[in-house]
């Protein structure tokens, strides 16, 4: 299994993949105050999050982290709660700052979300001392697959704000309703396993 296109498919189908819907809430919950005008800002993000979960993803293949799985899987739905949570404070949509504070979020979030990711690369590199090139190309693949994810919400928020003039802040407090219900709803499924 050294193949790089292989583990770029894999990290590709990880992030694209709608059973792990949860990683698409997120990406979504952080990209949907913006545009396509807005590129430069949305790289940033995409960037913060990318190195925020490629840390984790290599401290914990190379078994420098340990970490419970279930308090793992109980805090990613939880970034997405507050990612959503922090939309709801955008009202003029105009980022003048240098360093907003959604793209510490998108890089500390990121370490939670590599963690999560590791436990499925992990099982799949098995014993194997040698995975650089691996690890390399299964966060090519993740990256590959949010930008679709982006180019995705991007093209709706533009259809919906831009085309049929839905207000912008209307459009983000709606949407952002609905991915905030779905990943509070996980949270809470995620919470007993925990507490048991």
């Amino acid at each position: 299994m050294n193949d790089f296109g292989l583990y770029f498919e894999i990290g590709y189908k990880h992030i694209a993949d709608l059973k792990g819907m949860d990683h698409i809430l997120f990406v979504m919950a952080l990209c949907l105050r913006y545009q396509f005008a807005d590129w430069r800002k949305i790289l940033i993000l995409i960037t913060a999050f990318t190195i925020g979960h490629s840390i984790t993803l290599a401290l914990s293949v190379y078994n420098l982290v340990q970490y419970s799985v279930k308090w793992i899987e109980f805090l990613i739905p939880l970034t997405i709660v507050i990612t959503a949570i922090s939309n709801l404070f955008v009202k003029k949509f105009v980022f003048k700052s240098r360093f907003p504070i959604i793209y510490f979020l998108a890089l500390f979030f990121g370490l939670v979300h590599g963690l999560g990711f590791s436990s499925y690369l992990k099982s799949l590199l098995g014993t194997d001392q040698n995975v650089v090139r691996q690890l390399l190309a299964f966060n090519v693949g993740l990256e590959a697959g949010q930008l679709l994810i982006v180019t995705g919400v991007l093209l709706i928020s533009f259809i919906f704000v831009t085309i049929l003039k839905c207000n912008r802040r209307e459009y983000l407090l709606y949407v952002t309703g609905g991915i905030f219900a779905l990943a509070l709803q996980m949270v809470i499924e995620r919470i007993f396993p925990i507490i048991n």
